[in-house]
């Protein structure tokens, strides 16, 4: 049997960062994880008793497609919360983690052949998915002077039937700020560009809260996921929150294609949002871990950095010390024992030339491992 053509997607080069790193451990060596894109934190208590409590008595057995109603509302409740916004919680559509969101809503949106604009840097992911479906991924090469986020000029001319942005984004951390977003999705309006904004990493902010699209605009796709903030990446479980009118649309796609999301990650899911404390005690940990990054990462020589205003990750510019980023990340792991994640994932033109340091793990590992990065640049050449 041949493969499909959309089956030839790109390999993510994290994972293979992280095999790597597994078999340095296997041969009984201490890695430090700069490469991992997921809180080193469990699930908050209160949302693993909830689910303890509830295997008791409940068969687990499928929900309704569109995710457990409760669920839902404190969903929408949490647009209340944080953003002031009054969201019907029929819009709410709950998903196998965001990648079944961004299934679902590049099924939805785009016919075969679509081009759908990306920011570069981006996360790897989004092109390859669009790929798998016979979708086509624009590149949009942003700048440093935009903070590594696309602008509503870089839209002009490229016949987009969809734009995704990120805010805060993977690699980066950087925000749009409300006039920015606005901007761009009045220029995605004017091209009938359809609008998806990736909030996954909502609620992990440092000097200013980041905005949601549905504060400007309610014609537009908005994917978040429990992985980051609510710290359950395994658990597979996101959300999604769609115009009233295409409801029962993703509603069919996704009794088909995905039948429910997990019953069982439904459940701590709707505990896990009302942990505040054991979550923000998370975020001060990010907090302080960013404020050593950004003190340490220069002192060992990655000074080309653009500080991030939210998630957990910073993303550096070492053109400076290598031409091939991957020899340096293989470079790190061999003589630091620090994995990190070398740029080709996010960027295929100018990845070559960037590193991306995740710094959601626990604060002394972030402190050994600047040390660590520290002590073998001092002895480097350039390659």
């Amino acid at each position: 049997m041949q493969n499909a053509a959309r089956s030839k997607v790109d390999p993510f080069i994290v994972m293979d960062v992280m095999e790597a790193a597994r078999r340095a451990e296997a041969a009984g060596r201490r890695i430090i994880h700069m490469e991992v894109g997921q809180p080193g934190t469990a699930a908050p208590l209160g949302a693993r008793q909830a689910l303890a409590r509830a295997l008791e008595s409940d068969a687990m057995g499928y929900t309704v497609a569109l995710g457990l109603p409760d669920l839902r509302a404190r969903i929408a409740r949490l647009y209340a919360e944080r953003h002031g916004i009054d969201l019907n919680p029929d819009r709410v559509v709950i998903t196998s983690g965001s990648s079944g969101a961004f299934i679902l809503a590049f099924t939805a949106l785009f016919d075969a052949g679509d081009r759908v604009g990306i920011g570069a840097p981006g996360y790897p992911s989004y092109r390859q998915i669009l790929r798998a479906l016979d979708l086509v991924a624009v590149d949009i090469e942003t700048t440093v002077k935009n903070r590594l986020q696309p602008v509503a000029s870089d839209l002009t001319g490229r016949n987009l039937r969809g734009l995704l942005v990120a805010s805060p984004a993977n690699p980066t951390g950087t925000m749009l700020d409300r006039g920015a977003l606005s901007r761009l999705i009045t220029a995605a309006a004017e091209q009938s560009a359809s609008f998806i904004s990736d909030e996954i990493y909502h609620g992990i902010e440092y000097e200013a809260k980041a905005v949601s699209a549905l504060e400007i605009t309610d014609d537009c796709y908005v994917i978040n996921s429990f992985s980051k903030y609510f710290s359950m990446t395994g658990w597979r479980v996101g959300w999604m929150v769609v115009p009233e009118c295409h409801v029962r649309s993703v509603e069919r796609l996704a009794q088909n294609l995905f039948i429910c999301p997990p019953h069982a990650s439904q459940i701590a899911a709707l505990a896990a949002m009302d942990c505040t404390p054991e979550l923000e005690g998370n975020l001060a940990v990010y907090r302080r871990n960013r404020a050593l990054m950004l003190d340490g990462l220069p002192k060992a020589g990655f000074d080309r950095i653009a500080p991030p205003d939210g998630a957990f990750y910073v993303y550096a510019d070492v053109r400076d010390l290598t031409s091939d980023s991957r020899i340096l990340a293989a470079e790190i792991l061999e003589h630091a024992g620090v994995a990190v994640t070398p740029g080709i994932d996010f960027d295929p033109a100018r990845g070559a030339g960037t590193l991306r340091f995740s710094y959601a793990g626990a604060t002394a590992d972030v402190e050994e491992g600047l040390a660590r990065l520290a002590r073998m640049m001092a002895g480097r050449t350039v390659l």
